[in-house]
């Protein structure tokens, strides 16, 4: 799929770019019951590991050329970009690890409502009334999902602070990359490089010298090579290549559709329960992702 044809007509690059990030939730829905069943064999920080060993090795190969000719304040973002990518994928990981594939996917959908009031909130502005009301829909969804506020657990909390660390991400993704020549393959590249680099420090903490070491049968392998390939490779360069041609708020709206692909996918993998109340607050959800994206569109 190609996101910047020759002379793209505004409205089609936008399409695209909606298509693009839509896939991305997709496929990130899957990764929650797939990473789930890959913490059965192994700790977190080596899960997290491998999975942007592979990523990175890929991606500095496809951007290799693009790497070299980058400047230092191109990959100093980049840089800023991966420490951040790494607090989310921390706090994430040990939180599905923690709570169900079903709750991790919905809980972090409220990066839908935190990213458009940070956005807005740096130009020292409101969102759009529409935006408002879009997100407060999603947040009774995602109470009604979750058994409301004071059910949740440390698992949860811990997703909860990735929601947030998402929208930080994304904002800062618009921000420190506007106009910048690194491509988002070399931009990818860094990002994943940095969370190597930074998982790999604490990995001593965690198990000593053998830290590295994993008794784990194809499955296991089977499992990071997805969440490598799929869930990182494809996905972070499709969310940077289409966050430079959208807004913040659009594409953070459109990865709210995410819960939705998590919970169908947690129900078909792991087979989590679907209560009447989990379809409500799945339906909330997305009905308050689509609410705040007609009126971030008017905006």
């Amino acid at each position: 799929m190609s996101l910047s044809p020759a002379h793209p007509a505004p409205g089609r690059t936008l399409l695209w770019a909606d298509l693009a990030v839509l896939g991305v939730a997709v496929v990130w829905g899957a990764s929650y019951p797939v990473a789930k069943g890959a913490l059965t064999h192994a700790p977190v920080l080596l899960l997290i590991f491998y999975r942007f060993a592979i990523t990175a090795s890929v991606m500095s190969l496809i951007a290799g050329r693009g790497l070299a000719a980058a400047s230092r304040r191109d990959l100093a973002a980049g840089m800023i970009l991966g420490a951040i990518l790494t607090a989310i994928f921390l706090a994430e990981t040990w939180g599905v690890a923690l709570t169900s594939a079903t709750n991790t996917a919905l809980i972090i959908s409220l990066c839908t409502v935190l990213t458009p009031f940070l956005d807005f909130g740096l130009r020292r502005r409101l969102p759009p009334g529409g935006v408002i009301l879009g997100a407060a829909v999603a947040i009774l969804g995602v109470g009604t999902l979750a058994g409301g506020v004071t059910a949740l657990g440390t698992g949860d909390l811990l997703v909860l602070a990735a929601a947030g660390l998402r929208a930080v991400m994304v904002v800062s993704t618009k921000r420190l990359m506007e106009g910048s020549a690194l491509s988002s393959a070399a931009l990818t590249a860094v990002q994943s490089g940095t969370v190597m680099l930074l998982v790999l420090a604490l990995l001593p903490v965690q198990g000593g010298p053998s830290a590295l070491i994993v008794h784990a049968g194809p499955g296991f392998w089977g499992a990071v090579t997805f969440l490598s390939l799929f869930c990182t490779i494809g996905a972070f360069y499709v969310q940077n290549a289409a966050v430079r041609r959208s807004s913040p708020t659009r594409v953070s709206f459109l990865m709210g559709t995410e819960p939705l692909f998590g919970f169908a996918l947690s129900w078909a993998i792991l087979s989590e329960a679907a209560t009447g109340a989990t379809l409500i607050g799945a339906a909330l959800i997305v009905g308050g992702t689509f609410i705040g994206l007609i009126f971030e569109r008017r905006g």
